[in-house]
């Protein structure tokens, strides 16, 4: 399982460690990944491993589905587009349906 946040795409980002004498080693910084279950309106309950700042962000938008119709699909990876597209023929039904 790769270290990637499944909406926003945030990876493992590479710099130095340095040493008091100023030697350099590399090292890796890794995401704050967390696997979570997010509830969606529509979809229902929906198990993804984002990073903190994607969870946080999904909060202060309202929620999972009012975060990805919001998102401009060039900011989401291709898992985000595929439950996007999800997301949205799931509404389209919903709303087919009450009509």
């Amino acid at each position: 399982m790769a270290r990637r946040c499944d909406l926003t795409g945030k990876t493992v980002l590479a710099g130095n460690n340095v040493s008091h004498a100023n030697n350099k080693t590399r090292r890796r910084f890794l995401p704050n990944l967390q696997e979570i279950s997010v509830l969606s309106d529509v979809l229902g309950t929906v198990r993804l491993r984002l990073s903190t700042r994607a969870i946080r962000t999904i909060e202060h938008n309202g929620g999972l589905d009012s975060y990805l119709l919001g998102q401009n699909d060039s900011k989401l990876t291709v898992e985000g587009l595929a439950l996007k597209r999800r997301l949205e023929r799931a509404c389209a039904k919903k709303d087919a349906k009450a009509a």
